[in-house]
C-alpha cells in the first residue's frame, strides 16, 4: 500500500496542502498520514533567552494540535479516506524526514509559505530542508496568492 505523508502546521497554507494530499491519495489508492510537528518556543528578552513555563507552552500546543488532527481524521474517515495522524516534538525537517522513512512514504506533500530568499536564508526553509534529503518524491503546494 502506498503512503502519503502530509506535514501540516495549521496555517492558512495547510488547507490546499490537505486538499492536494486527499486528491492524490484517492487517485493512487494510498493511505494518508497527517503530521504536525510541535517545536519548543524560543522566548527572548533583552537579557537573553527566557525558559520559563516552556513545558506548559509545549503541553498546550500538543493538546491543541492533537485535537485538530483528530478532527481532521474524523472528517476524512467519514469520506472513506484511510488516514492516520502523527504528532512529534522536534524540529520540522528532522521529524518529516524521520517519519517519511519510518512510514515508508511514497510521497511527501507539503506547502510552501512563499517566504523571501532573505527570510529563508536567516530562518531556514522547512521545504528546502526536506527537498534536499527526502527519501521519496516531494510535491510542493504553493501558498495562495493574495
Amino acid at each position: 500500500m502506498k503512503t502519503i505523508l502530509t506535514p501540516i502546521d495549521f496555517s492558512d497554507a495547510s488547507s490546499p496542502v490537505i486538499d492536494a494530499s486527499v486528491e492524490l491519495a484517492q487517485q493512487i489508492n494510498a493511505d494518508l498520514v497527517l503530521l504536525h510537528v510541535v517545536t519548543a518556543p524560543v522566548v527572548a528578552s533583552e537579557y537573553g533567552l527566557v525558559m520559563e513555563n516552556v513545558s506548559e507552552i509545549i503541553s498546550a500546543a500538543e493538546k491543541v494540535s492533537a485535537t485538530k488532527l483528530q478532527h481532521l481524521c474524523e472528517q476524512f474517515a467519514a469520506r472513506n479516506i484511510t488516514v492516520r495522524s502523527r504528532q512529534e516534538l522536534s524540529t520540522p525537517v528532522e521529524s518529516i524526514l524521520s517519519i517519511a522513512a519510518e512510514e515508508k512514504a511514497s510521497y511527501i506533500v507539503m506547502g510552501s509559505h512563499g517566504h523571501s530568499a532573505l527570510y529563508d536564508l536567516l530562518v531556514g526553509s522547512t521545504t528546502h530542508g526536506v527537498l534536499n534529503k527526502a527519501p521519496c518524491p516531494v510535491l510542493i503546494i504553493p501558498s495562495a496568492q493574495k
